[in-house]
């Protein structure tokens, strides 16, 4: 007799009915009658998973009614139908052996629990149903997008977390120091004998590597120290970059919206159970919008185009709270407008005014725009968000002046549009909110294993 997974079992559930498999996994619940029991068990490897069936013929059962929820036990037993769901499998156990012990006042009990209170408890939340359908779509994910890249020729490239520059220029960054708090001295004498920083993006040591290989991509932490409590910001969370060299804006867009309609392809197709019970919690909708994506094409319009388009709105009775200003940046509610409302599909918005955006960004000859674009998605607003890099020389100087960037400690970047530089371009794409917009899980504390935002660093 063979140990299987619940994973296994589902897989190979016709040619193992009426065969005795034997699985390690926990409770979680067991209902008990007179003569019998239900235990629902899982060991994390399957979705669906087996409910195990007793009676008073096993040995011990007296004590494996008083197994409780939480208990980590072996099972064996005889795979027969279930009257419930035949794709899910049942076991008729003729053994059950207690392998590690639960008391009474587990914190999860079977009944339902707000996000909250789990939020309080992490380091348990994972063996909840919706923890485990929204952990196993990150791994997905995670996979899809490293698949992604690499069936394509990218090379995947590991920039540092601890960096010397604020390539945003937003001064969001947490200090990294040896220093004691408080002891004032010369930055020549702390660890690195400059001011460090964590990373806030990997993208201008991504763009060193693009100019060697043509097409790299970063998949990794990156921080920020905003103080903010929105439900889609996070001190620490994960960033997709792409660099792609002899690639301008047009050919960047193609790039975003093919990238992301595989990444979804491949979701929809690897969780089905898991994205058929998220799509219940969310309150339905989350496939049927997913799949929509899959159908649509991606509108593109100019930064300036989308608030004429808002303004238009304004004047027809649509009420926002913020209004839309030709050289100004979008709000939320614009975003929904845009994908929701007007377009009822993705929208790429590019050619973004100036002012507002960072120092590499490729400038436009009407000398107020930059060759820049942020994706809009669907009920989720803004996705990704990238760039033609500025590959001028004389450009790139300039704009560092005009913004007190210095060009000596960044020698470097610039050195990029001397050596051989050429047209390139990437994104960058927050991993967690992508996983809001898969998942339809609202909060990025509940798609990340341990949320690190302001006030908060447990576990």
């Amino acid at each position: 007799m063979k140990e299987l997974t619940t994973r296994e079992l589902k897989e190979r559930l016709a040619e193992l009915q009426g065969t005795e498999v034997s699985l390690r996994g926990w409770i979680r619940n067991h209902r008990k009658q007179k003569n019998m029991g239900f235990i629902d068990f899982y060991d994390g490897m399957c979705f669906k998973n087996p409910q195990v069936v007793y009676d008073q013929s096993i040995a011990g059962f007296e004590a494996i009614q008083g197994l409780r929820v939480g208990a980590a036990v072996r099972v064996t037993g005889k795979v027969v139908p279930s009257y419930k769901d035949p794709e899910t499998p049942e076991i008729q156990a003729s053994e059950i052996t207690l392998e590690g012990d639960c008391p009474e006042d587990y914190p999860l009990q079977p009944k339902k629990h707000s996000l909250e209170f789990l939020r309080e408890i992490a380091y348990l939340r994972p063996r909840t149903r919706l923890f485990q359908a929204v952990f196993r779509v990150r791994s997905v994910a995670a996979m899809a997008i490293h698949t992604y890249f690499q069936d394509r020729g990218y090379v995947y490239v590991h920039t540092p977390l601890i960096t010397g520059n604020d390539a945003e220029g937003a001064g969001n960054t947490f200090t990294v120091t040896t220093l004691a708090p408080g002891q004032q001295a010369d930055p020549s004498e702390d660890f690195f004998g400059k001011p460090t920083s964590l990373a806030v993006t990997g993208q201008l040591e991504g763009e060193t590597f693009a100019m060697a290989f043509s097409k790299i991509y970063t998949f990794g932490p990156t921080f920020r120290a905003e103080n903010s409590n929105t439900k889609t910001h996070a001190a620490e969370f994960w960033m997709i970059e792409p660099e792609i060299a002899f690639c301008d804006l047009e050919e960047l867009m193609d790039i975003e919206e093919d990238f992301l309609k595989e990444i979804v392809r491949t979701v929809l197709a690897k969780c089905p159970d898991e994205l058929a019970f998220l799509d219940r919690f969310s309150g339905g909708g989350l496939i049927d919008k997913l799949e929509a994506l899959l159908r649509s094409t991606c509108a593109r319009i100019t930064h300036e185009e989308a608030i004429t388009i808002l303004r238009k709105a304004m004047e027809n009775g649509t009420e926002f709270k913020f209004e839309p200003q030709y050289g100004g940046d979008t709000a939320k509610e614009h975003e929904k407008y845009l994908t929701e409302e007007y377009f009822h599909s993705p929208v790429f918005v590019y050619d973004w005014p100036k002012e507002i955006k960072a120092f590499y960004m490729y400038q436009n000859d009407d000398g107020k725009t930059v060759s820049a674009v942020d994706l809009l998605v669907p009920g989720a607003g803004e996705l990704m968000g990238g760039s033609q890099r500025e590959d001028r020389y004389e450009k790139l100087v300039s704009r560092m002046d005009e913004l007190g960037i210095s060009k000596e400690e960044m020698y470097w970047y610039v050195n990029l549009r001397k050596f051989g530089g050429c047209t390139h371009a990437g994104f960058g794409m927050g991993f967690e909110r992508l996983l809001i917009y898969l998942t339809g899980v609202e909060n990025i504390r509940d798609v990340i294993p341990y949320a690190r935002t302001p006030q908060n660093c447990e576990f």
